[in-house]
């Protein structure tokens, strides 16, 4: 399966931005019974969700669902390596989902608890940000 980005951007390239604050939306387990939750700011690339869409996957085995709540719709660009100061803006290199702290990055429902932990475990251990694993209890979420 090929790496995510946008079918269509408005603006074929964006301003990096700021990493700070809390997430406004995507608090709460919406999907599944359990959730891998970012305790911290920043990008993740599309890669990496890749990488832990492969591994919670392959973890679960034949039973199971998984819902990714992140998308990459920001484009980063860089530079050649000889450019000098002043050429302009460079080329998109690849595309980022910018995170923050609070919101929920990949849910999983039809396994059991043990091995929903293992599979999160798995999936955090290919992310660049600290996050936890929350459980929905009586209809709401918990940390």
């Amino acid at each position: 399966m090929p790496l995510l980005f946008p079918k269509r951007v408005k603006y074929r390239k964006a301003h990096r931005g700021k990493r700070r604050g809390a997430a406004k939306g995507g608090t709460s387990l919406a999907f599944g019974e359990f959730g891998l939750k970012a305790l911290e700011n920043g990008w993740i690339t599309a890669a990496q969700i890749e990488a832990c869409r492969v591994a919670m996957t392959r973890a679960m085995g034949q039973g199971g669902k998984t819902w990714i709540r992140i998308f990459p719709d920001k484009p980063v660009t860089v530079h050649g390596q000889e450019k000098p100061m002043g050429a302009g803006k460079g080329m998109v290199d690849h595309w980022v989902a910018v995170v923050k702290r609070g919101r929920i990055l990949f849910e999983a429902d039809g396994v059991h608890g043990l091995l929903a932990r293992d599979v999160m475990r798995m999936a955090a251990s290919k992310l660049p940000l600290r996050t936890r694993m929350v459980q929905r209890r009586d209809g709401s979420a918990t940390a």
